[in-house]
């Protein structure tokens, strides 16, 4: 939420497009918990269900992107340095390749294509919030076009990993 907010108060697309994809991040994590409470347990139907659902939640964020990048170009938006989303976005870099790399290992242990995929998102949390703390630095040097640049880039990176996740695929990082 408040990389949401960050972006939202500097007119970032690339800070609002993480923010969106942080919430849906979280929305994927109770999906896999969903996948792992009660009868679901053992079932394969529920595991298939639950990655699916992540794929639909990778989905979710790239028109969003597309659109918002769009129209900020047409408005003439231009992104404003944001202390918060400077502090956010770091706290991301260095934490969640941490917590994605725990959850890819603990998907293949499980044989959980869904838990998997999950971590796989929070490895591009990280990954992305580098691209947005390179997009905010380089506001500084008027590079605004950078940021735009960087939310489309996260649109393309939310599909494919969208696609691989339907099919029980996930990226080796």
């Amino acid at each position: 939420m408040l990389g949401l907010a960050a972006g939202l108060e500097a007119h970032s697309v690339a800070l609002i497009g993480w923010g969106w994809s942080a919430l849906v991040e979280a929305l994927a994590s109770l999906i896999v918990i969903w996948r792992f409470t009660g009868r679901r347990l053992h079932s394969h139907a529920a595991e298939e269900r639950a990655r699916k659902a992540v794929a639909v939640s990778f989905w979710v964020l790239a028109p969003y992107l597309v659109l918002h990048v769009a129209y900020d170009l047409g408005a003439g938006q231009r992104p404003a340095p944001t202390v918060l989303g400077i502090v956010v976005t770091t706290i991301s870099l260095v934490s969640m390749p941490l917590l994605g790399v725990a959850k890819r290992r603990l998907g293949r242990r499980l044989g959980s294509a869904a838990t998997t995929g999950e971590g796989t998102q929070n490895v591009l949390c990280s990954l992305l919030a580098g691209g947005v703390l390179a997009g905010l630095a380089a506001n500084s040097f008027g590079w605004w076009w950078l940021d735009p640049a960087v939310a489309l880039i996260l649109a393309g990176v939310a599909a494919r990993e969208g696609g691989r996740a339907w099919r029980g695929k996930s990226c080796p990082h």
